[in-house]
């Protein structure tokens, strides 16, 4: 039995899978986090930066995020923390009105067959994240964050060894020349 026969897929779920790659329990909670903290917010897709998603783990989720939030590394509005934690802070600008959606530790981890395939045990978490209840799902807890500045456009210099351009903030000075971290950690 395949996963997408044994339940229906939101519609919305559908541009996720397709973005992430396959259907997996991590781009579900990532999925469902986004749609819980944006509720919660009453906020909708951004547009450029008026929404900042902060995740705090670099696993499957952190796609669903970016896509369903529209948050992005290139937009300025889409930051990881490596806290290894499946737990996500959805932000508004300029408030800095905020909620953190953090997955339970139990949340669907009904009992297991020790006879069950490790497929069949893929396929239930799977239909569990899918209908379990938000708050089954997760803690959600309304805050206020710092938010950091907006994205700004930075000037671009040449490194004095390589020669590709680079962002004058993202320089080293070795030995009076400007180079780009690469090449600056190759002369150190």
């Amino acid at each position: 039995m395949n996963s997408r026969d044994a339940f229906s897929l939101p519609e919305d779920l559908k541009p996720v899978i397709a973005f992430h790659g396959h259907l997996c329990p991590g781009v579900l909670i990532g999925y469902r986090a986004s749609k819980a903290g944006m509720e919660a917010l009453g906020a909708k897709r951004s547009e450029d930066e008026e929404l900042i998603a902060i995740v705090e783990n670099d696993a499957c989720g952190a796609d669903a995020v970016q896509f369903m939030t529209g948050c992005t590394f290139g937009k300025g509005n889409f930051y990881f923390r490596d806290y290894g934690k499946q737990a996500f802070t959805f932000a508004l600008r300029p408030s800095g009105r905020a909620v953190r959606v953090a997955l339970r530790p139990d949340a669907g981890r009904s009992e297991t067959d020790p006879e069950e395939s490790e497929k069949d045990r893929r396929e239930r978490r799977i239909r569990d994240l899918l209908t379990l209840e938000t708050n089954a799902l997760f803690s959600v807890e309304g805050k206020t964050v710092a938010l950091p500045p907006p994205a700004r456009i930075r000037e671009s210099v040449v490194c004095a060894q390589c020669g590709e351009k680079v962002m004058a903030t993202r320089t080293k000075t070795v030995e009076g020349r400007d180079l780009c971290i690469p090449c600056a950690e190759s002369v150190t």
